[in-house]
């Protein structure tokens, strides 16, 4: 006999599980939002425009297949939230929850279509031994398993420890990212579609620098994803 959901439902009573939006407790199968939340989830809706706000950060920059961010991350809004859970907070449950759940909106409006290679934007060993985890690899792996997509995480690597971003103005941002990545091995790469997989796009920066590096790669395209743009 499974105890476990009954052990779970009586620990609920005096720890109940709380909403990681409007902190009211979570009834049932809710797992991290309560359903009125979730159908607050800020979504962009950017797969119906070839041209929107996450492709216009790159134009005239690098040359992007398709570029879509899933949420808006707006201050204080359900979109940070998240992005604050599993980033500082560690949440790597919900990462991957979040991944499998825009993985299956994007999958079935065929943004996946032709993908060869899934890869997220790397850490530095320093900042991913600090840390733990890469939030963009956690977010990764929830897409690949609806996608089936192989991930790919050791060919682009972060060569050198930049600053944080955070407070950061567009200029400043692009000359902090500017060669931190090298690649080894990157054959693996040539002629294939390779999806570069992030948390939050903001001028992106990071994912242009990522880029840049692999688009030394004979016949490689490149396409964006990222879980927030702000």
């Amino acid at each position: 006999m499974n105890l476990k959901p009954y052990l779970s439902d009586f620990l609920s009573l005096f720890f109940p599980k709380l909403c990681l939006h409007c902190r009211e407790p979570l009834m049932g199968a809710e797992t991290f939002l309560c359903l009125h939340c979730q159908r607050l989830l800020p979504k962009t809706g950017y797969l119906s425009f070839q041209d929107n706000a996450a492709t216009d950060r790159f134009r005239g920059k690098i040359p992007v297949a398709k570029a879509v961010s899933y949420l808006y991350y707006n201050k204080g809004g359900v979109g940070q939230k998240i992005v604050a859970e599993i980033k500082y907070r560690g949440n790597i449950r919900l990462g991957r929850e979040i991944g499998r759940q825009l993985a299956e909106d994007l999958h079935s409006k065929g943004f996946f279509e032709n993908v060869d290679f899934l890869v997220p934007v790397p850490l530095h060993p320093k900042k991913l031994k600090k840390r733990g985890f890469n939030q963009a690899e956690i977010i990764a792996q929830g897409v690949a398993s609806v996608t089936k997509i192989p991930m790919e995480t050791t060919r682009l690597y972060r060569r050198k420890a930049n600053l944080t971003q955070t407070k950061k103005n567009v200029y400043e941002r692009w000359k902090n990212a500017d060669g931190i990545f090298s690649l080894r091995d990157p054959s693996v790469f040539a002629s294939k579609h390779v999806l570069l997989v992030d948390d939050v796009l903001t001028t992106g920066a990071t994912l242009e620098a990522c880029a840049v590096r692999l688009l030394e790669i004979p016949q490689i395209k490149i396409s964006l994803l990222t879980l927030a743009i702000a």
